[in-house]
């Protein structure tokens, strides 16, 4: 593994969790560096438009990684958001779409929100979560073969067809998702919301939407 590009990459994501921008001395600070290595890799990473300073000397992320996520998940994004979009009106909820990050984690790869809403939940793009917290991870560990000791919600899931879980990821939210059916098991997509006083029919307006999600992706 190569140190400098491992160092590099952890600026970046220590970079998305600070929205707000770092000093070179948080950064090296930060992933344990001395601040001229620190210096170094800033730099690099400003030639390449993924990093960028501002008045006040703080770094903040860069409009160069725009151009690198775009192509990312690009038809899945693209087939989705039609679908996300509808599910998002029909319930009147916050629609996600969330793809698996290796055995322990998820992604949020995209989020759609309700035009009419007067409240709805918000979450960040691109955001990890651990796969066996959250409405979406366990939908994606359902949809594999039973594991001794595995969370009781789960199994539920498992049985169900579709996941639910409550203040996992965010205090008072209501997550309720569904594995799309691709044979990979490695994409759900589900709603956040408030309150869920019928959780059954929005697990079942999930799944529907998700089985359409797969049916355009086979």
């Amino acid at each position: 593994m190569s140190k400098t590009l491992h160092n590099g990459l952890e600026v970046l994501e220590l970079l998305v969790t600070q929205p707000g921008g770092l000093t070179l001395t948080e950064i090296a600070e930060g992933i344990g560096v001395h601040r001229t290595v620190a210096h170094r890799l800033v730099r690099t990473l400003e030639a390449h438009h993924l990093c960028r300073r501002d008045r006040f000397k703080r770094i903040t992320l860069g409009a160069g990684l725009v151009r690198l996520a775009e192509p990312v998940e690009q038809d899945l994004r693209t087939l989705a958001r039609p679908v996300l979009e509808e599910l998002t009106e029909t319930a009147q909820a916050s629609a996600h779409l969330v793809v698996r990050e290796g055995p322990d984690q998820v992604r949020m790869l995209m989020i759609v929100e309700p035009r009419q809403a007067r409240m709805h939940v918000s979450f960040r793009t691109g955001q990890l979560d651990p796969i066996d917290r959250g409405s979406a991870g366990l939908a994606l560990l359902a949809a594999g073969p039973p594991r001794e000791g595995e969370r009781s919600a789960v199994t539920l899931a498992r049985e169900r067809g579709y996941a639910v879980s409550s203040g996992e990821i965010a205090p008072g939210i209501t997550g309720i998702s569904a594995v799309v059916p691709t044979g990979r098991e490695d994409t759900s997509i589900g709603l956040s919301l408030f309150d869920a006083p019928d959780p059954e029919e929005l697990g079942q307006l999930v799944v529907k939407a998700a089985r359409r999600l797969g049916d355009q992706l086979h």
